[in-house]
C-alpha cells in the first residue's frame, strides 16, 4: 500500500510539475485577481509620455533587453553589480526603472503581490507603442518574476548595434524568432534617442550611410571622444511618432545604426524593409505579431518564480 500511495503521489507531482512547466500566458490573467491592472499601468504610461514621450523608446527597449538574456522575467529589473543592469549593451544606456517602480507602487496599492514586474514591463511596451500613434496588441499575461539575473546572457544574447545581418538573424533566431521578425521589431527604432558614444565609429568610418546625414550626426558628436553622452534620434524624420519612417530612412542609407542599415544592404531582408516603407499596415500588423512572440520567450509562470514586491530585488 505505502508503495501505491507513493506511486500516486509521484504521479500526481510529476503531472502538476507538467502542468506548471507548460502553463500558458492569457490575456484575462488578472481579470478577476487585479481588475484594473492594465488601466493603472495604462495611466502611469500616459502620465510619464505625456512629460517625456522620449520614455516610450525606453520602455520598449526595457522590454526587449528583459526578454532577450533569461526570458521575459523582469530580471533586468533586478539592482545588483553583477545582474544585467550592470550588462554591455545595459550600462549607462538601458532607463525607465523609476517610471516601472512608481507604475509597480500603484499596483501593489490596488492588489498587493498579485501583478508580476515581468507583466508590467510587456504591458507597458505596448502602452508606449500606442500611445506615440503604433498599432495594439492583446498582451498575454501571468508571467512571474525572476529571482535572480543574468548578466552573461544580457552580454551574449542582446545584439550589438555593429552587428552584421548574419549575427542579428542568428540572435534572433536562438530567441526562436523569425527573419520576418528581426526586420519587424527593428522598426522599433523609429522612436528613441541614441548616445554619441554608440554612433562615433558608424558616422565617421562606415561607407554605406548617407554623406549628408553621416554630417548632420557629426555635428552634434565629435570624432574625439568628447560628447559622449550627447543624444541624435534613432529615425529624425518623426523621432517621438511610431510609423514607418525607419524603413524610408534605411532605403536613402540612413540607418543610424550599422545594424539598422544592414537590413537594406543587398541582403535577403532588403524585400521587407522595401515592404514595410510602402506599406505601414503591413508594418504594425508584423510589428504586433512579432511583439506578442517576443514576450513569449521563456515566461516564468506557474509556480516558478515569485511575484517581487519591489522590482528592483527578490522578495
Amino acid at each position: 500500500r505505502k508503495m501505491a500511495s507513493g506511486v500516486v503521489s509521484f504521479g500526481i507531482i510529476v503531472v502538476l510539475f507538467l502542468a506548471s512547466a507548460n502553463a500558458q500566458l492569457s490575456a484575462t490573467f488578472y481579470d478577476k485577481s487585479c481588475p484594473n491592472a492594465l488601466s493603472i499601468i495604462n495611466s502611469g504610461i500616459k502620465k510619464k509620455l505625456g512629460n517625456e514621450p522620449r520614455m516610450g523608446a525606453s520602455l520598449l527597449r526595457l522590454h526587449f533587453h528583459d526578454c532577450f538574456a533569461q526570458g521575459c522575467d523582469g530580471s533586468i529589473l533586478l539592482d545588483g553589480s553583477s545582474g544585467e543592469k550592470t550588462a554591455g549593451p545595459n550600462l549607462h544606456s538601458v532607463r525607465g526603472f523609476k517610471t516601472i517602480d512608481s507604475i509597480k507602487r500603484n499596483l501593489e496599492a490596488a492588489c498587493t503581490g498579485v501583478v508580476s514586474c515581468a507583466d508590467i514591463l510587456a504591458v507597458a511596451a505596448r502602452d508606449s507603442v500606442v500611445q506615440l500613434g503604433g498599432p495594439t496588441w492583446t498582451v498575454p499575461l501571468g508571467r512571474r518574476d525572476s529571482k535572480t539575473s543574468n548578466q552573461n546572457a544580457a552580454n551574449n544574447n542582446i545584439p550589438s548595434p555593429t552587428s552584421s545581418l548574419s549575427n542579428l538573424t542568428a540572435r534572433f533566431g536562438a530567441q526562436g524568432l523569425s527573419t520576418k521578425d528581426l526586420v519587424a521589431l527593428s522598426g522599433a527604432h523609429t522612436i528613441g534617442q541614441v548616445r554619441c558614444t554608440v554612433i562615433r565609429s558608424r558616422i565617421y568610418h562606415d561607407t554605406d550611410i548617407d554623406s549628408a546625414y553621416a554630417k548632420s550626426l557629426q555635428s552634434n558628436c565629435p570624432s574625439s571622444k568628447s560628447g559622449n553622452r550627447n543624444l541624435s534620434p534613432l529615425e529624425d524624420v518623426s523621432p517621438t511618432v511610431f510609423d514607418n519612417n525607419y524603413y524610408k530612412e534605411l532605403r536613402k542609407q540612413k540607418g543610424t545604426f550599422h545594424s539598422d542599415q544592414e537590413l537594406f544592404s543587398g541582403g535577403s531582408t532588403d524585400s521587407l524593409v522595401t515592404t514595410y516603407s510602402n506599406n505601414e499596415k503591413t508594418f504594425f500588423k508584423d510589428f504586433a505579431a512579432a511583439m506578442v512572440k517576443m514576450g513569449n520567450i521563456n515566461p516564468l509562470t506557474g509556480s516558478s518564480g515569485e511575484i517581487r514586491m519591489n522590482c528592483r530585488k527578490a522578495n
